[in-house]
């Protein structure tokens, strides 16, 4: 049975850094508010948790909806980058804020209902875990953005399948 994990072991650093609010907010972002913490499918926790987030922006425009994806893209970048220096390790399962884009970019000009929402979930993990080519590839990437692009291109994927699904079997 494996051992139980104290809270202080989960904000443990790599190296000697400190343990700064400031640090503690960013590690609880890049892990999706403690999801990422979770010793089995963190990813997949961190996948449902981006739901409520897509929820409440699903119904901005799609220009502003774009235009918050960017933004996002690069703020979880940065975010998995810290958290990679912090923990010294490349990324690091407890990393989810990766996660939570790549669900925001399959779910890109998607109408928000109930079964769209459960086919780009399931598509995304699909992805997300299989990571055909070239998406291993982008793991290869150096800093956050390596954690997050694999991430991106496996939404993408999802999301042209999701769309060709809806476009043709009509769940709408």
């Amino acid at each position: 049975m494996g051992r139980k994990i104290e809270t202080e072991e989960c904000f443990a650093p790599s190296r000697h850094l400190p343990i700064t609010p400031s640090f503690i907010f960013i590690l609880l972002l890049a892990t999706g508010f403690g999801a990422g913490f979770s010793p089995i499918v963190p990813g997949t926790l961190g996948t449902l948790l981006a739901i409520p987030l897509y929820y409440f922006i699903s119904s901005i425009s799609a220009p502003l909806y774009e235009v918050t994806l960017v933004a996002f893209f690069f703020f979880s970048s940065w975010i998995s980058n810290q958290a990679e220096r912090y923990w010294g390790k490349k990324d690091d399962r407890r990393i989810v804020i990766d996660e939570i884009m790549g669900f925001l970019v399959t779910m890109l000009w998607v109408p928000m209902s109930i079964p769209s929402v459960i086919g780009g979930f399931i598509l995304f993990r699909f992805f997300d875990i299989l990571k055909p080519f070239p998406i291993r590839h982008l793991e290869r990437v150096k800093s956050g953005f390596g954690v997050v692009l694999d991430d991106v291109l496996a939404g993408i994927y999802s999301n042209i399948i999701l769309h060709f699904i809806l476009r043709f079997w009509s769940w709408n």
